[in-house]
């Protein structure tokens, strides 16, 4: 199955002389429709631990996350997506979550190791993954909150390292530098499967929806992120919901 962000494509936005975390950014706004906006950023040093830009020394999401402008400036234009990398053109890219953008469930890096290969074994097909050395993040299609509610209120626990990121939330895209190390596909995004079986690749004259990466119901996954959270260990407590 052609993976999305195919090599051709690659090679001739490098030539245009742009980083590959612009070109990163304008697909997803510009291709996928998906709002987005620069990180904080990390602090120069040295070394492997990297500290956030941001004034928090304990910062949870360390460089990952909207500082200036907020997270409600998430745009789709192309403009704005170039001219914020072309004056930070290695800031991260925070995705906006929610409405007709993706949403996310995300999970300690172990736990989603093993949840991947749990689900594999289930033979339930996966969207994108984004993983760093710390969380792995799995994309799926919007949803409300009042279906989330509903699926975690079917479970007897809810470990607290489970995360949901829907309306108002936000997850960082690759290849994008955070504390923890740059984020990754762990799964590649894959384009839409029609109703004849066939993956259909995404075309310059086709319309948005098109070239949007295929994203999985979250009700297809909460099952098993749920048990293997669990399983793996959880700081802070359980709820019936996380965000």
């Amino acid at each position: 199955m052609r993976e999305i962000l195919g090599r051709r494509r690659k090679l001739s936005l490098r030539r245009s002389g742009r980083s590959a975390v612009v070109t990163a950014a304008l697909t997803y706004a510009t291709e996928w429709k998906w709002p987005v906006l620069p990180g904080v950023g990390l602090r120069p040093g040295i070394g492997r631990v990297r500290e956030c830009g941001c004034a928090h020394p304990d910062c949870a999401a360390p460089g990952a996350h909207p500082f200036d402008p907020g997270l409600l400036a998430a745009t789709t234009d192309a403009r704005m997506v170039g001219w914020w990398w072309t004056n930070r053109p290695e800031a991260p890219v925070v995705l906006a979550t929610g409405g007709s953008a993706a949403c996310a469930v995300s999970l300690p890096a172990v736990a989603g190791a093993r949840a991947l290969a749990a689900l594999d074994r289930a033979g339930v097909r996966l969207g994108p993954v984004v993983a760093t050395p710390a969380r792995w993040t799995l994309l799926v299609a919007p949803y409300s909150l009042e279906v989330l509610g509903d699926l975690l209120h079917r479970q007897e626990w809810v470990p607290g390292s489970l995360r949901f990121h829907g309306d108002g939330g936000y997850v960082v895209l690759p290849p994008s530098a955070t504390g923890p190390g740059r984020a990754r596909w762990e799964r590649t995004p894959q384009p839409a499967v029609p109703a004849s079986g066939r993956p259909r690749a995404p075309r310059p004259s086709a319309g948005a929806q098109d070239a949007r990466p295929w994203l999985p119901d979250v009700a297809s996954l909460v099952d098993v992120l749920v048990e293997q959270s669990a399983a793996t260990g959880s700081q802070g407590g359980g709820s019936r919901l996380a965000h």
